[in-house]
């Protein structure tokens, strides 16, 4: 549920059978966050909302509503962006290097560039959109280099060696930008 409140923008209130009373928090894309019970009302939310104005200017970093609108839309075009280009590469670089994957997911997390989950499934963040290109193709080349060694031992390193001769300077450039939006 959300709730469009004056001071703080959209309110995401989620409701959790394990919630045994209100906690406020800040989601990942900076709005404020309620868990909830699941039988809290909106009138019930917004009442628990009101009360605790205070409480939530002092501790907790609510982005502005404006910030919160530029966020979105800057996750939107990156994520129009990264369907045209990402699957693409992955699928370049797998078919030009012998790999075979079940699945290509989109995704915004803030501390992941990718992962590779053992059902062959490669995750690559949107921010990837934000990174030079050789950085963008060192993540899928670490990535395709896991449906082998599900692991970071020698042997994957190895792997990945062989596709980026570079991957050491890489993977630092990388670590200058930050995955989330």
């Amino acid at each position: 549920m959300l709730l469009n409140d004056k001071e703080f923008g959209e309110v995401i209130v989620r409701k959790s059978p394990l919630a045994r009373g209100v906690r406020f928090s800040i989601a990942t894309s900076g709005r404020l966050q309620m868990s909830v019970p699941t039988y809290t009302s909106e009138f019930l939310a917004k009442r628990f909302l009101n009360s605790n104005r205070k409480m939530i200017r002092e501790k907790l970093p609510v982005k502005d509503p404006g910030e919160q609108r530029a966020r979105d839309y800057q996750k939107k075009v990156l994520m129009k962006k990264a369907k045209e280009y990402l699957p693409y590469r992955l699928e370049y670089y797998a078919n030009l290097y012998g790999y075979s994957y079940e699945k290509c997911r989109l995704t915004h997390a803030n501390t992941r560039w990718g992962s590779c989950s053992s059902n062959k499934t490669i995750s690559l963040n949107i921010g990837l959109m934000k990174v030079p290109e050789a950085l963008r193709d060192y993540v899928i080349l670490h990535e395709l280099a896991h449906l082998n060694h599900m692991d970071h031992s020698k042997d994957f390193w190895a792997e990945v060696g062989r596709h980026d001769k570079n991957y050491k300077v890489h993977e630092k450039k990388l670590k200058m930008f930050n995955p989330g939006v």
